[in-house]
């Protein structure tokens, strides 16, 4: 039989490192320095005291640009994906690229930027107007409303269709990320 032959020096390659690295097959972790690391937990939800929100009109006239920041020395997380939503219209910006709620590092006294494309075209017949639009760094966070005013916007901030990036460490990358540099 050339099968059991074929099955036994793996078996035995095996029993040799094992040996060799003085460890039994059928040895328990005996303490905290036998167990294999693990990755280190997730810092905390940050505390709404703690984050700063700030948004304002770019350049362009379909984008804006979306900062939070940590105020606390200690690290803690935001949601991956800022939740933004415009006036009393039902739903949030979708995603770009796609995809699920997650958890962003944020270091003590660092930021994150998102950039938001409200329209793809502003004479699009389409277009809402909403005079606030509503940014949250986690959905489980209330967030801050910004007037069309406060945003630099005019009166009305035009919104058909939105999209955000997900948390970047700088502008340009939340730009890039919206295929806009």
């Amino acid at each position: 039989m050339r099968i059991r032959p074929a099955l036994a020096v793996p078996g035995i390659a095996a029993a040799l490192l094992l040996a060799a690295s003085g460890t039994s097959a059928t040895a328990a972790p005996s303490g905290p320095a036998d167990i294999p690391s693990q990755k280190a937990a997730a810092p905390a939800t940050c505390a709404a005291k703690a984050l700063r929100l700030r948004a304002e009109q770019s350049t362009d006239p379909r984008v804006l640009h979306v900062r939070v920041t940590n105020r606390s020395a200690r690290a803690c997380t935001v949601d991956r994906i800022p939740t933004v939503t415009f006036g009393d219209l039902d739903g949030a910006a979708l995603p770009k690229p796609a995809g699920e709620s997650g958890p962003y590092r944020l270091a003590g006294g660092r930021s994150a930027y998102a950039s938001v494309l409200t329209i793809a075209d502003r004479a699009d017949p389409e277009a809402r107007r909403v005079r606030s639009v509503t940014v949250s760094a986690d959905p489980s966070l209330a967030g801050r409303s910004f007037t069309a005013r406060e945003l630099g916007a005019g009166a009305t901030v035009r919104v058909w269709e939105p999209v955000t990036t997900w948390w970047k460490p700088s502008a340009a990358a939340a730009d890039r990320a919206l295929g806009l540099r």
